[in-house]
């Protein structure tokens, strides 16, 4: 059997295979996120080893039947000042059974919910949804940009004539400028989801703080603005992490409708939770990124037509009317 670690940086993925003496097997790789089948081709027959600071790889691979382990801090070296452990050595946790094998059901965070509502407990409130008396929603997608989901979900939001927001994780837009560009001159809006989708509570604030500014850059490159919105990965976000955001120019944004739609549970499901959850001002969470999301495009056209039906109307975040906090 074959071993492969998988690091991230700021130039995109790096991969390192070993067999099962841990000697190279094959030689070393870079992917960017516009090469997502590529590497996941690459991958093939291996089982893989990505670290706690990497979440947007996990479900692509599950989906093409590959074991994925995460790899948590306290199984690995010191981080670089930017970047994962190096794919060497998530290579050599692969071989070794190091780390927590990931499921379907519990995804990124499988084995650690705990951990992320005991960083939840610590931060302050967060904004999950817009005014009340407005009959306006926001739909939302988080973890692309995603060359095959995020055009199929474009598609099908221009077809509507619905206005969106996508945040964005920065080492997805590496290669696909050309996406992002697109969805941003479609009349939607950019937000910031992190550069790798990191579990927030094992980051120093520092690193929390790299991790936002280098998406904002990033996205700033290819729209000329600066993203107003950042959505903390998994929704966990711990109050160190929260006060070293506070001076940075996003405004911290969650949720209140989880269409659960990273799970594919299938399109009726997924629009059975949207419309049995939706309210005026709801902030509604979907992906277009993370994995297979076909479903996901399945399901928004009876989405957006039941709350339609409700009265609704859709914005973009920055479109909607907040409370003041």
């Amino acid at each position: 059997m074959l071993f492969a670690g998988v690091a991230w940086s700021e130039r995109g993925f790096a991969v390192e295979i070993v067999d099962d003496e841990g000697s190279s097997a094959a030689p070393s790789r870079r992917f960017t996120g516009g090469q997502l089948s590529s590497l996941v081709e690459h991958l093939t027959g291996c089982a893989v080893a990505v670290e706690s600071t990497n979440g947007v790889l996990d479900g692509s691979l599950m989906d093409a039947g590959l074991l994925v382990r995460r790899v948590d801090p306290a199984g690995l070296p010191p981080r670089p000042p930017f970047g994962s452990a190096p794919a060497a050595v998530l290579a050599e946790c692969a071989r070794r059974g190091q780390g927590t094998e990931l499921t379907r059901a519990g995804g990124s965070l499988t084995g650690r919910d705990r951990d992320a509502d005991a960083a939840a407990e610590t931060a302050g409130p967060r904004l999950e949804h817009a005014r009340r008396d407005r009959p306006v929603v926001a739909l939302t997608f988080d973890d692309g940009p995603h060359p095959r989901n995020t055009t199929a979900i474009l598609d099908v939001l221009d077809r509507h004539r619905v206005p969106a927001t996508f945040f964005c994780v920065g080492v997805n837009t590496i290669g696909q400028a050309e996406l992002v560009a697109r969805v941003a001159e479609r009349g939607h809006e950019i937000a910031n989801h992190t550069w790798s989708h990191p579990f927030l509570p094992d980051l120093t604030a520092a690193e929390a703080v790299a991790q936002l500014a280098r998406t904002r850059d990033a996205l700033g490159e290819i729209t000329g603005a600066t993203t107003r919105w950042v959505r903390p990965t998994y929704g966990a976000i711990s109050a160190s992490v929260e006060r070293a955001w506070a001076a940075q120019p996003e405004t911290v944004v969650c949720w209140d409708v989880d269409s659960n739609d990273w799970a594919t549970p299938g399109v009726a499901a997924i629009v059975g939770n949207v419309l049995g959850a939706v309210r005026p001002g709801s902030v509604i969470l979907m992906h277009d990124g993370g994995g297979d999301r076909s479903q996901t495009a399945a399901a928004l056209p009876e989405i957006i037509e039941g709350c339609r039906a409700l009265g609704l109307d859709f914005a973009r975040m920055s479109d909607c009317q907040w409370q003041a906090r």
